[in-house]
């Protein structure tokens, strides 16, 4: 363990920004009931994208930290001083940007406000990622499983969205407003389906290592999803602007494409559950815990998706608290399980998880669903509330129309509070185990 200990780096400092995302959720939250907390030192549009940043922080962080650290599984190791400055270059821009946000030195667009200048160091480290990771894995290119081509074309994809995220910058865009908030909102979520990649490949191979059958992750059915999720990472984008004055086409073309999301992960997962045997879930139950209740919260994102994705619907839900928990429940209920469970497997098949931990982790896992099924369906019937009163009552100004919304934010900041305590105590536990290794 001593002599792969750097892709732990990636996966403490990725539990860090859980933990310090989850804080910054929580303070904004606060503020939708008093409007005047801590206002003056840290605002909500300073909040919200510390919030952003903590959390993706953690899926990129913590998947990364997983893919370089079962990279060191295969015939040609990772060399550790490029994992080491990759690192680091991710870290002190990191810091940079944290910096920046708290002062209010905003350049960016939505999810990416930080300073353009930031992108090149970025871009640096996933290039890295990329030539380490092709690198390593050529050899055995030919007979490549299904995760290896998902991470592959998560990397790819991630570099590419990721400059086309800045392509703002260029003076065409900047001069063409319907192009450029297009672009924004095409990049933003192919960007998102570059890093499910990530993520949802990390859950295939987890799944087959528990389960010790490497079958499905080589047959058709696996290619198959494959480039349906591949497809939905490229065209699925679309159903984000149907509000804009854009080609009709695109529109039925992204509306044919987002009835298939998720149902692709759930299909994996749900053929993987139901051929488990007790004895490899007790080897692996805290892994197993997480990828399960994962299982369930794809069910509940697929139901929504398909709904949203409904033009017709997608007009009256989107901007509003059902758009956060579309996103809420895959970054938390989705990504954020699928890692932990990949971290605990790390941890499981390493033998270092002790019985106690084990017990403290399911019980606070059981905690953290309560919590986030009453923080996910509050925020659904915020959403709600804000359609109705945009097409059906707007009689009433915005600011009384948010007052008579004060107890349902109470009812959201306890969940959150709830739902928080839950994640922190099974982050706490994983940390304390990765610390002594």
């Amino acid at each position: 363990m001593k002599n792969n200990r750097y892709p732990f780096y990636f996966i403490s400092v990725g539990l860090i920004s859980l933990v310090l995302g989850m804080f910054c959720g929580l303070l904004a939250g606060f503020q939708y009931i008093i409007p005047d907390f801590i206002k003056s030192v840290l605002p909500f549009n300073a909040l919200r994208p510390l919030h952003t940043l903590f959390v993706v922080s953690w899926i990129l962080l913590s998947a990364i930290g997983g893919i370089y650290y079962y990279l060191n599984f295969t015939e040609k190791k990772v060399n550790p001083k490029l994992i080491l400055l990759h690192f680091w270059i991710f870290i002190i821009t990191g810091i940079g940007i944290i910096i920046s946000y708290v002062f209010g030195n905003f350049g960016g667009k939505e999810y990416l406000e930080f300073p353009f200048y930031f992108y090149f160091p970025i871009m640096l480290g996933w290039i890295m990622l990329g030539i380490t990771y092709f690198k390593t894995t050529r050899t055995a290119f030919k007979s490549w499983p299904v995760y290896y081509w998902m991470w592959g074309t998560g990397i790819v994809f991630m570099i590419y969205h990721f400059t086309e995220a800045h392509l703002w910058l260029l003076p065409y865009f900047k001069g063409h407003f319907i192009q450029n908030i297009a672009m924004q909102w095409k990049a933003g979520g192919s960007y998102v389906g570059s890093w499910n990649m990530l993520v949802y490949g990390t859950s295939l191979y987890v799944i087959s290592k528990i389960s010790n059958d490497y079958s499905y992750v080589n047959s058709k059915k696996a290619f198959f999803f494959y480039f349906l999720g591949l497809t939905n990472l490229m065209f699925g984008w679309a159903h984000h602007i149907y509000i804009i004055p854009t080609a009709p086409w695109i529109r039925y073309v992204a509306y044919a494409i987002s009835m298939t999301e998720w149902i692709i992960l759930f299909s994996i997962l749900y053929d993987w559950k139901k051929n488990l045997s007790k004895e490899t879930i007790t080897n692996y139950p805290l892994a197993y815990s997480f990828m399960k209740l994962a299982n369930f919260w794809v069910f509940l994102n697929i139901v929504l998706a398909l709904l949203i994705s409904i033009p017709s619907i997608n007009l009256f839900t989107h901007g509003t608290h059902i758009t956060v928990a579309h996103s809420m429940g895959t970054t938390i209920g989705i990504n954020t399980l699928i890692l932990l469970s990949s971290v605990s497997y790390i941890l499981e098949s390493a033998n270092l998880i002790s019985i106690v931990a084990a017990n403290k982790i399911q019980r606070s896992l059981h905690f953290f669903n309560i919590a986030f099924t009453g923080f996910w369906f509050t925020l659904l019937i915020l959403g709600i509330k804000k359609g109705y009163w945009v097409y059906c009552c707007q009689q009433i100004s915005f600011g009384e129309f948010q007052n008579s919304l004060h107890w349902l934010y109470i009812l959201f900041f306890i969940f959150g509070l709830a739902m928080a305590g839950g994640l922190y105590r099974i982050t706490y536990e994983l940390l304390k185990i990765l610390k002594s290794q």
